[in-house]
C-alpha cells in the first residue's frame, strides 16, 4: 500500500489554500506533516483522501479509489463528529460507515472491547481528547479496504504530543500507511522531523513495520521446498 502526492496544490474561493506539496508514504510507515494553522493542512489531507480535487499535481493511491482506501480521521468540518452527540451514537455511526453491526448490543460490545464503556452516554465533546482520537482512529482503521490513515490535526485537541504519536505508530506497526497532520504543535516538539506543507523535498517517513524483502521471501520459499523434498525422500 502506498499513497503519493506529487506537487499537489489546492485553491479556494479567495486564493491558494495549499502551495505545491509532495509526499510519499507506504504501508508500515509514519509521516508527520506540519502546516500553518488554518485550512491549508486540512486541504492537503482531503486531497490525499480524494475528497478535494487538487488545482495542480496528482495523488496516486495503490489499490484504487482513495475515497475507500484513505480514511481521514476527525477532519474539522468534514469528518469531525458533532460534539453534542453521545459517544455511543458517534460509535454507532462510525460502525455503520465501516459496514459493521451497529445495534445497541454491538455498540456496547465495541465500547467495552476498547475500554470506553463508562463513557457511552457522555457527550462526545466531554470525552477526553486522547480517548476521542484513539477511538475515532480505531474505528477508521476497521473500515473495509482502508490502508491509509490520515489523522487531521489531533494536536488541536491536546498538547500531549506523545498520546497521538504513540497511537499513530501503533497503527503503522500494523502495516497501515499513517499520516498525521499537525498545525499548533511547534516543529521543535514534534517526535520526528516533519514533512512541510508547501515543500517538494521531504524527509523520509519513519518505518514502523518490518519490510519483507524479496531475498527473504525467496529464502523462505527455498527452505520450504528443501524441507518438502527431504520429507519425500524419507518416505
Amino acid at each position: 500500500m502506498r499513497v503519493q502526492a506529487d506537487r499537489v496544490s489546492v485553491t479556494g474561493p479567495h486564493g491558494t489554500l495549499l502551495s505545491p506539496t509532495s509526499l510519499t508514504v507506504s504501508g508500515g510507515e509514519l509521516a508527520i506533516v506540519h502546516g500553518e494553522p488554518g485550512v491549508g493542512v486540512t486541504a492537503f489531507g482531503l486531497a490525499l483522501a480524494g475528497r478535494l480535487k487538487p488545482a495542480t499535481g496528482t495523488v496516486t493511491v495503490d489499490g484504487g479509489d482513495p475515497r475507500k482506501i484513505v480514511a481521514i480521521v476527525d477532519s474539522p468540518g468534514v469528518s469531525e463528529p458533532d460534539g453534542a452527540l453521545s459517544l455511543q451514537v458517534v460509535v454507532g455511526e462510525e460502525l455503520e460507515l465501516a459496514k459493521r453491526p451497529a445495534n445497541k448490543a454491538a455498540i456496547a460490545s465495541w465500547l467495552a472491547e476498547h475500554d470506553a464503556a463508562a463513557f457511552a452516554t457522555t457527550r462526545f465533546e466531554n470525552v477526553a481528547a486522547v480517548t476521542r482520537t484513539r477511538l475515532l482512529t480505531e474505528l477508521a482503521a476497521s473500515r473495509e479496504d482502508v490502508g491509509v490513515l490520515v489523522l487531521d490535526t489531533p494536536d488541536r485537541h491536546t498538547s500531549d504530543v506523545d498520546s497521538w504519536a504513540r497511537l499513530a505508530r501503533e497503527h503503522a506497526e500494523r502495516g497501515l500507511a499513517v499520516i498525521v497532520l499537525t498545525a499548533t504543535t511547534p516543529v521543535s516538539v514534534l517526535p520526528e522531523k516533519p514533512a512541510l506543507c508547501g515543500a517538494l523535498e521531504q524527509p523520509d517517513p519513519v518505518r514502523c513495520a518490518p519490510v519483507e524483502t524479496p531475498a527473504e521471501t525467496t529464502l523462505e520459499a527455498t527452505v520450504a521446498d528443501d524441507t518438502d523434498k527431504t520429507s519425500g525422500d524419507q518416505e
